[in-house]
């Protein structure tokens, strides 16, 4: 393909309809359309170079093999329309019939053939006569003849005796015969089998299709405009199975299209009724089966059959001896089968074999024995086995699975004694309210347990589920019922002895001081919880305190903050704390952006957001999300922002203060770049900033919409909101928010003063509040915030303002800020020097539109490749490089992705997808 093909604008990838398993895309260029052959350019070669050697007299036997679905007559009809117009191609197929028609694919060809060969065959001619006739139509052809017996697995006697004399002589003839056959249906003692080993090798060509590959998957799911998750995965790259689901709409965990469970189902009936047994007792089994549960299940003399299955190609054996179906699609039809009562006592079986073999890895068995349990519908076993199921994946960071298997346990809550149905329902909501981007019924099952915990006189038990309804209602944005469930912990708890209920009770209050900006308050809530854990030995109070205490002051520029969130931060990940070293790196991550040290910064974004998503805590990730464009943002990489923050706003399900750094990011970088939408935006986080009642969701708005209104001259607005920010209680405010509204006062030259605040301002507000902007502009500079620098340079006064302005207007160029730009022309327009400026550029304005993490090109393409499930060797392959140049690009995503393996990669792309899309390397590779 030449390189004008492979631009994104030039190229478009559709599916042409006129194949049920479709290996064929439709490639759209400037010059006209091509086809393209998804990963079977080697055997169509094979085909055609067949057929140019039979176009001088040396024909062949090719021999088309594969499994059921793979593609071979997708292939074929691909092959035939290739072939030079004078060669005829005559097609006959094979039935599975159960009793197959005499020399069916030469009664297929019928009329098309040669009328004394037809006549022969209307006849009933026996072989003797036929076939030498035959022969001779082939030997006096004026042009190469391709005949192709489709399925010659199902082929009658006749048809092999056929294929045989044929194949004996075609290396005479202008000829190609083509055999297509399903290997997985042909065994040593099938007719076929001894057919084939009669003919000369040295005429015969054997092209076993493979699998399609992750990448030609990929290519198959995004022309259909579907999700290629999973995938592969269930499919083993078999092209009918692709196409079938894909054609299906089917997205539905667990449901099969009907046309692969009626594939499926004919294959079983045509199996032995042992074969049948043994895929039916396997099928109740996701995944691989050992072979000691083989055994259990089936005994020892099935054995034979399993091999006999795997020989099949039904089943397939790895290194260890576990046995699992070939495609996951097939066992999916094949328990479909099965009856409601058979699956109930299929499953028990397994759950009991699986309670008697492999007791050395009893926790890992865990999750499997509650699936076999439920499928039994034995709710008691489900409710002594799933919580522990759910504590060893929440111990493992899995809280997703550990949630799952909880509301699996709550299915049969009616069966359960009072403590544990409480339990339940106040495991479920935590586990939940980490992962699960659902929040009604997350905070129904605290309620439910509250309830149950009073009849019971568990006093102590309702303390915990106030504190986490106060973090619920605080995460949805309801300030003043967060605030009253705290109270209320406390009120609860301080009833009783002091425990470790009242501790987090108290921490919860000096976190939702904290949030408000009362560091006071914040910090003598917070010595308390920490003096009354460390009292009674409590690490996990302890940690949740310091991060109150260490967030507080280092907001309050006091000293002693950083010490406290690093040890918080060390502890939560000693002792395996997720959620509170999730809640560490957020807070830590948030004090380093806000206070310019963006080297402490970028770490902790990059290792709290690879945390939260190994942990499947996706809001804590979003949130990171937020924090980091909010970074990108300060940093001047605006359209970088711009990615991140509209990727976080597009999780529609996300709680409302999780999203509110973000969507803060997306309409202060939209009303930076002059693009439509960003003052819309920016009114929607000030409203949904307002119902928290947390300065810190407030303020930012505010100056970003007084910053908004400078930049649009609109004089009025700009009062309004900073008039509005200096109402509120000042002494608490952060030191950065504090000098950044006192610019703004005095950039928008506000008619009375600011009122006082004990808050120190720091040093680059300060210098422009004195009158030195250009120290300003040099301190904003050496931090690395550069438009913050050209906004400090438009304030320079006397001899100097035209080069100030001047270096600020090509600032704001590199940066694609064109309102402020154009102010700052404007501005030197009035002061009659617009001479020194640089003159204006046409078009958009140039922007670097880098990756977020900073993958470079060829990284970018490697990530499309470890997206795909492509291996280090298939990458290498795919993109002509050397396989130590691919590890080590490898080794620079998983780097930058902060991830300690691929895994960790396809997680993080999970939940941000946009990491992919910033640049056309899918594109790239895949031409």
């Amino acid at each position: 393909m030449e390189d004008n093909t492979k631009s994104h604008t030039d190229l478009f990838v559709g599916m042409r309809p006129s194949t049920r398993t479709n290996l064929i895309v439709v490639c759209y260029t400037p010059e006209g359309e091509f086809a393209m052959l998804l990963d079977r350019e080697g055997p169509l070669e094979a085909l055609l170079a067949a057929i140019r050697s039979a176009a001088v007299g040396r024909g062949s036997t090719v021999l088309l093999e594969g499994e059921a679905g793979i593609g071979k007559s997708s292939l074929l009809r691909e092959f035939a329309e290739h072939v030079d117009k004078d060669c005829r191609v005559l097609w006959g197929w094979c039935e599975a019939l159960f009793t197959p028609c005499p020399l069916g694919p030469l009664q297929d060809m019928g009329q098309s053939f040669d009328p004394r060969v037809a006549a022969l065959l209307d006849q009933a001619a026996p072989p003797e006569r036929l076939f030498p006739a035959l022969l001779n139509v082939l030997q006096h052809a004026s042009s190469a003849i391709i005949l192709i017996f489709e399925d010659v697995h199902w082929a009658d006697n006749a048809t092999l005796d056929l294929v045989r004399y044929l194949g004996r002589r075609i290396s005479l003839l202008p000829t190609v015969l083509v055999l297509s056959l399903r290997s997985d249906e042909i065994g040593a003692d099938h007719p076929l089998t001894h057919v084939l080993g009669d003919l000369p090798s040295a005429s015969v060509t054997r092209i076993v299709l493979e699998p399609l590959s992750p990448a030609a998957v990929a290519i198959l799911a995004e022309q259909a405009g579907r999700c290629a998750a999973d995938l592969y995965r269930i499919t083993e790259g078999n092209p009918f199975f692709v196409t079938e689901l894909l054609a299906s709409g089917a997205t539905e965990p667990g449901r099969v299209p009907d046309s692969i469970r009626d594939a499926v189902w004919a294959r079983l009936s045509r199996l032995t009724a042992g074969e049948r047994e043994v895929l039916e007792v396997i099928s109740i089994v996701p995944g691989s089966v050992e072979p000691s549960l083989t055994r259990a299940l089936l005994g020892v003399e099935a054995e034979a059959l399993v091999d006999q299955c795997v020989a099949r190609g039904l089943l397939r054996r790895d290194n260890q001896g576990d046995v699992t179906f070939r495609h996951e699609l097939a066992r999916q039809a094949t328990l479909d089968r099965l009856a409601p009562t058979l699956q109930r006592s299929l499953h028990a079986k397994v759950e009991t074999a699986l309670s008697q073999v492999l007791t050395t890895q009893a926790s890992t068995l865990l999750s499997r024995r509650v699936h076999h349990a439920a499928g039994a519908d034995d709710g008691a076993r489900v409710l002594e086995l799933a919580p522990q199921a759910a504590a060893h994946a929440a111990r493992l960071g899995a809280h997703r699975e550990a949630a799952s298997h909880l509301a699996m346990a709550l299915r049969y809550v009616a069966r359960a004694a009072p403590e544990l149905t409480a339990r339940l329902y106040e495991d479920w909501a935590y586990e939940a309210g980490l992962t699960l981007l659902v929040y009604e019924p997350v905070i129904e099952a605290h309620h439910r347990a509250i309830a149950i915990w009073r009849e019971l006189g568990r006093i102590d038990r309702i303390g915990p589920n106030l504190c986490r309804l106060s973090r619920l209602h605080w995460r949805r944005g309801e300030g003043q019922p967060a605030e009253d469930y705290a109270e209320q912990a406390v009120r609860e708890m301080e009833k009783l002895p002091p425990g470790s209920e009242l501790a987090m009770a108290y921490s919860t209050r000096s976190q939702l001081h904290m949030l408000h900006y009362r560091f006071d308050e914040a910090i003598d809530w917070g010595l308390r919880a920490i003096a009354l854990a460390d009292r009674l030995g409590e690490i996990e109070t302890r940690v949740h305190a310091l991060n109150n205490v260490g967030t507080a002051l280092l907001f309050a520029a006091r000293p002693g903050g950083r010490e406290r969130l690093e040890e918080s931060l060390a502890l939560a990940l000693e002792h395996e704390f997720h959620d509170h070293a999730a809640r560490a790196y957020t807070n830590f991550a948030e004090c380093a952006v806000v206070s310019k040290d963006f080297v402490l910064a970028e770490r902790l974004l990059a290792e709290g957001i690879a945390f939260a998503s190994r942990h499947d805590l996706d809001s804590a990730a979003q949130y990171l999300l937020g924090r980091q464009a909010q970074l990108r943002m300060e940093q001047g990489r605006f359209r970088e922002a711009e990615t991140i923050a509209q990727g976080v706003m597009n999780l529609v399900r996300l709680p409302m203060v999780m999203h509110l750094p973000a969507l803060t990011v997306l309409g202060t970088v939209r009303v930076r770049l002059g693009e439509p939408g960003g003052l819309a935006l920016l009114q929607q986080a000030l409203h949904e900033g307002l119902a928290t009642g947390e300065p810190q969701r407030i303020v930012p708005v505010r100056l970003a919409l007084a910053e908004a209104a400078w930049l649009a001259e609109d004089h009025s607005a700009g009062h309004e909101q900073l008039t509005a920010v200096a109402a509120m209680d000042l002494d608490n405010f952060r030191s950065w928010d504090f000098g950044e509204l006192a610019v703004w006062w005095q950039r928008c030259g506000m008619a009375t003063p600011l009122p006082e605040s004990k808050v120190q301002i720091p040093l680059p507000r300060s210098a422009e509040l004195r009158g030195d902007p250009l120290a300003a502009a040099a301190e904003w500079d050496r931090l690395g915030l550069p438009y913050e620098a050209a906004l400090a340079l438009m304030q320079v006064r006397g001899g100097g303002t035209g080069p100030a302005l001047a270096r600020a207007v090509t600032m704001f160029e590199s940066l694609g800020a064109r309102p402020a730009a154009a102010l700052a022309r404007k501005q030197a327009q009035r002061l009659g020097i617009a001479g020194q400026l640089p003159k204006s550029r046409r078009g958009p304005y140039g922007t670097a539109r880098r990756h977020p993490l900073g993958l470079t090109r060829h990284e970018q393409q490697v990530l499309a490749l470890i997206a795909a499930g492509m291996s280090n060797k298939e990458a290498a392959q795919r993109l002509s490089r050397s396989p130590r140049t691919i590890e080590h690009q490898v080794s620079a995503v998983l780097g930058k992705f902060n991830a300690a393996n691929r895994m960790e990669v396809l997680l993080r792309l999970r939940g941000e997808p946009w990491l992919l899309s910033t640049a056309d390397a899918l594109q790239t590779v895949e031409n």
